[in-house]
């Protein structure tokens, strides 16, 4: 087709075509096409697509954002929130910026799927079991964090009878009560802060809460207290493997704190889930690339003592308990040919032995 593709009327549109065209991000900002993100890589919708001016991004801000939303993006300049149409699910964040407004959509898929659907390793599910502890499922932005949560909280939420409470920014699941009773919190909606939603949800008698993103020195602190008291915290982070997480973690403290923090952590963590999702070879999707540490005692000793640094090392060599490194996980889909060399590389944590592996040296 010779003639450019007008801009669409109505935002609904841009997230049907998203849907049908398996997108997980719909891209729309003044002076640029409309773009979107598939199987990972940001890409035109149309090779010739309309230009987006300020005025068609102003149309369709207007046309999907309620009131509320609206008078906060007026008064931040940036507004985020959970968006559905009649069949799907949507989180998404408007911003102004230099040439108008940008709009990014994330597809949120409306079925909660289970661990087993998602091919979720199977030693993940003893985690789930303990009443109390702390889990940490981390990676960075779009990296499937807030599926793979939703799939455990599903799994809880048919084997246990307990009160279950997520705190998220937005509520991207819908998570329907099973044999749990559970209860949704949305930040700036429901509760001004995760740290404060976190601190009233201790007074309502929990059994496993979840918290989107574990952002602040209060929030954290209040998860590890959590964990240490009873509950069964399960909550996020942006970090690429399992050492760092723990870094991450400990480091938000001050110094003079970090011996006792140290000692908490030692004791309430069950688990660490690090994870990517890698463009498949065939351009057919992505594959799930996840490190897996469980909590041992050489692990808890190790962050006791403050020497995370041996982690890695205590990995390898924790095979039986179900532990896994990303760099050997990203190896294993390289040789079964799902994924590239260049992106088994690119991802790895350690990229010098990897490229031993790989005999690039």
């Amino acid at each position: 087709m010779s003639d450019t593709i007008a801009t669409l009327a109505h935002i609904d549109d841009y997230l049907n075509l998203s849907v049908e065209y398996d997108a997980s991000d719909l891209h729309l900002c003044a002076g640029t096409q409309p773009s979107w993100r598939r199987y990972g890589v940001l890409q035109p919708i149309w090779q010739n697509g309309a230009i987006l001016t300020a005025e068609d991004m102003e149309k369709l801000v207007k046309g999907f954002i309620d009131d509320r939303n609206f008078q906060r993006l007026m008064e931040r300049g940036d507004a985020d929130f959970a968006y559905a149409t009649e069949t799907h699910r949507f989180r998404a964040s408007v911003v102004r910026q230099r040439l108008g407004w940008t709009i990014c959509c994330r597809v949120i898929n409306t079925k909660v799927r289970s661990m087993d659907e998602l091919g979720l390793p199977s030693m993940l599910k003893p985690l789930l079991e303990y009443s109390s502890g702390l889990i940490l499922v981390t990676g960075g932005i779009g990296s499937g964090k807030s599926t793979t949560l939703a799939a455990m909280i599903n799994e809880i939420n048919t084997t246990r009878n307990d009160h279950i409470i997520t705190l998220e920014d937005p509520v991207e699941y819908v998570v329907e009560s099973k044999a749990c009773h559970v209860n949704q919190r949305e930040v700036h909606l429901h509760t001004n802060s995760f740290a404060r939603a976190l601190r009233a949800a201790l007074r309502e008698d929990p059994d496993v809460i979840m918290v989107g993103e574990m952002r602040d020195l209060e929030t954290i602190s209040l998860a590890i207290t959590a964990s240490e008291t009873g509950h069964l915290v399960m909550g996020t982070l942006h970090t690429s493997s399992a050492a760092r997480t723990l870094d991450r973690v400990l480091d938000v403290f001050p110094v003079d704190q970090r011996d006792q923090i140290r000692q908490m952590v030692s004791e309430s963590l069950r688990g660490v889930i690090c994870q990517q999702l890698v463009p498949r070879c065939d351009q057919e999707g992505r594959v799930l690339a996840q490190e897996i540490l469980v909590n041992s005692p050489a692990v808890s000793a190790s962050i006791r003592d403050g020497k995370t640094f041996m982690i890695p090392g205590i990995m390898q060599t924790g095979r039986s308990l179900g532990m896994r490194l990303m760099d050997d996980v990203l190896y294993e889909h390289f040789t079964s040919g799902r994924i590239s060399q260049d992106q088994c590389l690119m991802r790895a944590v350690d990229q010098t032995t990897m490229k031993q592996k790989l005999g690039l040296v």
